[in-house]
Order: structure tokens, then C-alpha cells, then sequence
């Protein structure tokens, strides 16, 4: 009897962070992404759609023929900043303030209309301690609850529209801080440049998505963390940085120091080492909001308009030595067990 003697094949990964070979590169923008994708009768909320990569986000996908809602804590500012989009309106939103985050979602929900894209884009980066109302860290309040309280609001919308995607805008400043799962307000250890706290925020992002994708997928409700990398816009000065965005606390000689900036100032475009247009760093959100290479995917963390690999042993990352850190995703910001229990955390927070 003749044996098989070929090697039995190995076993597939535990984890779903395996790219997909999109054909898409780092340097693909919206357009790119967008090629042939028509967004006719599509509903989008966009959180903070009115700046740097949300903005260009809401062009982008109203260019395909979507129907935008930004979300702004100042709607007269957003919609003067919106002038010229079509399909677009801007509506109050507060994510420190957890009124005016049920306030929205009553009003979209009331509106019956289906939500077929809701993509968790404003954020905060770095910078003091500051707590709100609660008592809460403001950038876990504001990146991660806020944003965890608005779209558990939207269900009903989510579901109405009977196929539904959840982007949450993250960072590869996960990497920097899992969740300080006794104390993650802050009681004790904040640090100068707020960058645990960043950290921690954008690794809850990932995890909110993971855990949204297992509990939602049966009713076709899929959830995705999208990192847009090192993103130059010109809404908040000559430039500003969003994705790793504590560059925006640096001054020009570090910036040079680590070259985001030229020796005349200009911001650096080198899409293959992270440093992005707009155009380009908002790809990958609309990738993930559309695109239809990832149907039957979700709870995976993106980059560079593809899913992200995983690097299963991180080295630790100091943002003082290394500010502009790796951004494949590590294991913490995708374990299932974290996932359940931030989900679990942030019920309770919210019920506080």
C-alpha cells in the first residue's frame, strides 16, 4: 500500500488578521478605492466628517453618491466648512456629553431613515489630563465611550438598513497601551504628552470592533478599526497630523528630527513609511465603509487599504524614543476575551 508521505498542511490562524491582497497600496486614495462603487440611496454619519481626513472621508463618499450626516459639537462651523458637498447636513454632537450623544442618535433614529455606514472618525490625541463631566479620561471618553454609547443608539438604523458597516478610526498608537483595566481614568500614571492615554483609546477602538463584529454579524451588522497612518491636513494650522497624531505636540525641530518635515517646514508624503495626504489616509476608512472585497470580513483591523497582518511578538513602544511607531496591529487590541469585557466595562460606565 502506497503512503502519503506529503506533510499535512498547517493548521490556519486563531485570528482573522490575514490580508486579503486587496491590490491596493498604501498610496491608493479615495478615488482609487471608490473606482466603480456607486453610493445612490446609501446613508452615512460621519463623527467629526468636518475636518482634516473625516472631511475629506464625507467628500469622498458623497462623490459615490452617498447621503452624508456629519456629526460636530458646532454645526453652524461644520456646515460653512461642508459648503459645496452635496447630500451632505451637519448635526449636533458631543461625545463628552452623554446627553447630546443619545440627543443625535434619538433624532437620526426618528428620522427613519436606514444607517448603512456609521464611521466613529473624531477623536482626541495627546496632550494634559483632562476629565469630564463623569470624571472620566477624556480621550477614552470621547474615542472609545462616546462613540460605543452613539452607535449602540443607532441600532435600530443599523439594522433597518438590512447590511451595515461600523468604521472606528484607531491608531497604531494601540500598540503603546492595552486597557488599564483597573484604573483607566487615569487615578494614577498619565503621562506628560497623554500618549497612554491615547494608546489605550485606540487600542478600545480595535476591541469595540472586534466584539461589535461578533455580536452583530448575524444580523449583517460587521465592524472594522481602520489606521489611516501619518495624515498632513491643513484644517488646524500649516499642517496637522491625524492617525499617529502626536506629532501635533512636537515641535518642528523633532518633526524634522524624525523627518515628517522638510527643512522648510512642508509635511513629508511617503505613503510606504506611513506619511500620507488626505486623500490618501482617508482611503482606507472608505475602504472599509465600502468596499466589497470585504464582504463576509469583519472584526479585523485595517491598514493601507487592506487587513492588517498581526505582529504576534510587539517589542514596547515609547512614544518619547520612538514617535512614529510601527502600526501593524498586536495581539491585545484583538483578543477576544478583552473585546467581551471592554464591551462589558463600557455598559457599566455608561449605567454610572
Amino acid at each position: 500500500m502506497a503512503h502519503n508521505t506529503a506533510p499535512a498542511p498547517a493548521p490556519a490562524p486563531a485570528h482573522k488578521q490575514r490580508p486579503i491582497g486587496s491590490g491596493f497600496t498604501a498610496a491608493s486614495t479615495t478615488d482609487d478605492v471608490l473606482a466603480g462603487i456607486d453610493l445612490s440611496g446609501v446613508n452615512v454619519v460621519v463623527t467629526g466628517g468636518h475636518n482634516g481626513i473625516g472631511l475629506e472621508t464625507t467628500r469622498a463618499l458623497s462623490r459615490a453618491g452617498a447621503s452624508v450626516t456629519v456629526a460636530s459639537r458646532n454645526p453652524d462651523r461644520a456646515a460653512a466648512k461642508l459648503a459645496g458637498i452635496e447630500r451632505v447636513e451637519a448635526s449636533r454632537l458631543d461625545l463628552l456629553d452623554p446627553e447630546s450623544v443619545d440627543a443625535f442618535a434619538a433624532r437620526y433614529v426618528a428620522s427613519g431613515r436606514p444607517l448603512h455606514i456609521l464611521v466613529n472618525n473624531a477623536g482626541l490625541m495627546g496632550g494634559p489630563l483632562v476629565r469630564d463631566a463623569r470624571g472620566y479620561e477624556s480621550q477614552f471618553a470621547t474615542n472609545h465611550l462616546g462613540h460605543f454609547q452613539l452607535t449602540l443608539g443607532l441600532l435600530p438604523a443599523l439594522r433597518a438598513a438590512h447590511g451595515a458597516r461600523v468604521v472606528n478610526l484607531t491608531s497604531g498608537g494601540h500598540r503603546v497601551s492595552g486597557i488599564r483595566w483597573d484604573d483607566p481614568h487615569f487615578t494614577t500614571g498619565y503621562d506628560d504628552m497623554g500618549m497612554l492615554g491615547y494608546g489605550q483609546s485606540k487600542t478600545a477602538n480595535v476591541l469595540f470592533a472586534v466584539e461589535l463584529d461578533r455580536r452583530w454579524a448575524a444580523e449583517d451588522i460587521r465592524g472594522y478599526a481602520v489606521h489611516p497612518g501619518i495624515v498632513f491636513g491643513t484644517s488646524l494650522g500649516p499642517w496637522h497630523a491625524e492617525g499617529d497624531a502626536q506629532a501635533s505636540l512636537m515641535s518642528d525641530e523633532m518633526l524634522r528630527a524624525i523627518g515628517l518635515i522638510d527643512a522648510s517646514g512642508r509635511p513629508v508624503i511617503d505613503p510606504e513609511n506611513e506619511k500620507k495626504t488626505l486623500q490618501q489616509g482617508a482611503a482606507t476608512s472608505v475602504f472599509a465603509a465600502t468596499s466589497p472585497l470585504l464582504a463576509g470580513i469583519g472584526g479585523v483591523y485595517l491598514k493601507d487599504n487592506d487587513v492588517s497582518p498581526l505582529d504576534e511578538d510587539p517589542k514596547p513602544i515609547d512614544f518619547e524614543t520612538e514617535p512614529n511607531p510601527p502600526a501593524t496591529v498586536v495581539p491585545h487590541a484583538i483578543d477576544p476575551a478583552s473585546a467581551r469585557r471592554l464591551w462589558e466595562l463600557s455598559e457599566r460606565l455608561l449605567e454610572a
